[in-house]
Parts: C-alpha cells; structure tokens; sequence
C-alpha cells in the first residue's frame, strides 16, 4: 500500500504538533518531499548509516525517527561527519527522514506519560504544565450567521476546555462601519455609516489551531473585511508541557521500586543517590531532564527519574529527594512503540518496520 508521506507526517504532527518542539530542537520532515508515495516506513530511535541501510534494504522510504538526525545547523555537506553522510545517502537513495522530538516528549500519550505507564505510576499529570499556549479568539457577526460562524471555529479546533467542547461566550451588541469606495458591504451602503446588530463570539484556542481557526473565520464571515482579536493568554495547558508525576497503588522501599523499573524497561544499571525513604509519588522526564529537578522537588515527589545527571546534581539532592538515572535511551526508546501505534491506527494495511539496530551510543561494561 503507497502513502503519500504528507498523511503520515500529518497523523503524527496531528498527534505531537511541531510548535510543541523546544526552540533548540529540529524536529519535522528533515529530508524528503511531503508529495513523494512510499509502501513502507522504518521506524527507529536514532538515525545512523546503517538505519539508512537497513531502509534501503527493506525498500522503505521513509524513516521516522525520535531523535533528529541533523540538530545543529548544517553549512556544507561533503561527507565529511556521520549527519552529513546520512543526508547524502537518504538523498541518493531517495529515502526520507522525519523526526518527532522534543515536541514527542511534551504531548499526553507522548514519551513522559507512557514512561509514566510503564513504571506503574497512575493519576499521571504534566509535572511543567505549558504556558503561554492558548488563545481567546473574539469575533463579531450578524445575528443569522453566529451558529454557522460559531460551528465553523470549533471544526477548525477552537473551543476546547479541558474534556469540554465547543465553548463559547457570546454577547449581544451592536457593530458600526462605513465602507469606503473599493467596497462591497454585506450589509449597509458605502459611503454611508451603518449599524449592525451583531454577536461578540469568545472563544479560546490553541497555539497549533490558532491558524486555522483564523483561516475559518475568514471563510465563513459574511462580511468582507472580518473583525477578529487575538489574545494571548497566561494560563497553563494542563496536557502539555515538559515531564509527568503519577503515584504508585501504596509506598514501596525505594530499591524495590528501582528493581522495577529494570524490570520494565531495558535498564542495566540505575545510577542515585542515598535511597533514603519509601516511595509514593514519582516524577520522571524522558532523555536529559535534570533541568526539571526543582520542578520534581516543588512537586513534593519522593523519587525522580530521568537521564544524563551530573555529579553535582546528585549531591544537590540530598536529603531533598531520590535522583535515579536509568540513562538516555533506556528512557525514550518505546519512542517507536508510540510512533507504530500512531500510523498503524490510521493506516492499518500500511508496512511499518521496527528497526533492528540498537543505536544507543552509551555502551556498559558488566563483568
């Protein structure tokens, strides 16, 4: 079955919208035509030499990745280090490459929350709830035409709070224009000023609908110049943001615990500090996540999980809260488990391979 890879990367910006990535990442359709069809996808962790080979091997072209395989800015490409020769490659073999990051991270059912899941946490929330991400849309129309224009905005996204849908507020009043001369009123003459009895239509919006709900509005008015505000607003997006918190069924013995989390995930060795009392409440962050610490400590979590700690880090948290490192891939890499489950929903009949290299460049010695 061909794909166009445009739906497929629509399904997963549909699921982890890119404005959801940190302004460092570079996540998105890296390589590639969003026009081109493929009949297979290889889906992997980090994207090496030999990811590409086994996507020409398998015929795949498109490969999905969590990490993206060009982070830092690219001024030539010779070939001259691995994320060049990658891209000459995919190019040559007309493989494309997609990466969902750091935005894959700070969705619901994203890579914090599934971690959460699979070390047994329950009542899971954002541990950093987003901020600075919504917006109150307001705009004004005829009385006959509000259910329409109304309807079309939720279509579009608008009007979601919480596990409610379709929000609105709307107020009566009236609306005066005068058209100028390279115009054609909807109502009214030009030239002339005009009173319109019209709703005031509230409504909230996210950043990743925010276009589209302007573009809807610009549709379906009636008038020719439409009036709409935009602001910004302060509150916290509860299902998006950075890490998660949950809660175990009862407190545990903080090494028993940490025995689970070996078991659950492809850890071989857990690194902490003084597991110095029962654990309750947990809170974890996928990859490199230390910057949350204080987010965990505030929280008043007993235990944080996460990778790539320093030493002082460690040392910092005395006594304040138990710090595990289980390390950076071992705390992502059912990032192709959420990718699979994604496209497979929406493309059941469609080829999706799981890749068979480990690419984890971290490498233990267990005598």
């Amino acid at each position: 079955m061909n794909i166009k890879i445009g739906d497929i990367v629509a399904e997963l910006e549909k699921f982890a919208p890119l404005c959801f990535q940190e302004s460092y990442d570079n996540a998105g359709l890296i390589v590639g035509d969003a026009e081109m069809s493929v009949n297979a996808a290889l889906l992997c962790f980090d994207v090496t030499e030999k990811i590409v080979d086994e996507a020409i091997e398998r015929r795949a072209g498109l490969v999905i990745s969590h990490h993206p395989p060009i982070f830092g800015g690219i001024k030539k490409i010779n070939g001259k280090n691995a994320s060049e020769r990658i891209v000459v490659k995919a190019i040559k073999n007309d493989i494309a490459l997609y990466a969902a990051h750091t935005n894959l991270d700070s969705v619901w059912n994203g890579i914090n929350t599934v971690l959460g899941e699979k070390l047994g946490l329950s009542d899971i929330k954002i541990l950093v709830p987003r901020e600075k991400n919504l917006y109150k849309i307001v705009t004004f129309v005829p009385h006959n035409h509000a259910e329409n224009l109304r309807r079309r905005m939720f279509e579009a996204g608008a009007g979601h709070i919480g596990n409610y849908d379709s929000c609105s507020y709307n107020l009566e009043g009236k609306g005066t224009f005068r058209g100028g001369e390279n115009t054609s009123p909807f109502v009214g003459t030009k030239g002339t000023l005009h009173s319109e009895p019209e709703i005031r239509i509230e409504t909230v919006a996210t950043k990743e609908c925010l276009n589209q709900v302007i573009a809807a509005i610009l549709q379906a008015h009636p008038y020719e110049e439409p009036a709409y505000d935009v602001y910004p607003l302060e509150n916290k997006r509860a299902n998006v943001g950075a890490g998660a918190v949950g809660t175990l069924p009862q407190a545990v013995d903080a090494a028993d615990f940490l025995a689970t989390v070996k078991k659950n995930l492809p850890v071989k060795l857990i690194r902490h500090n003084k597991l110095f009392k029962q654990v309750k409440t947990v809170a974890v962050c996928g990859g490199a996540g230390a910057s949350l610490i204080a987010d965990a400590i505030a929280a008043k979590t007993d235990l944080f999980l996460t990778g790539d700690c320093k030493y002082h880090q460690f040392l910092d948290c005395e006594n304040k809260i138990i710090l595990a490192d289980i390390g950076h891939y071992e705390s992502e890499c059912f990032a192709v488990e959420i990718f699979y489950n994604i496209i497979n929903k929406k493309f059941p009949t469609f080829a999706l391979y799981l890749s068979h290299g480990i690419s984890n460049p971290v490498q233990y010695f267990i005598k």
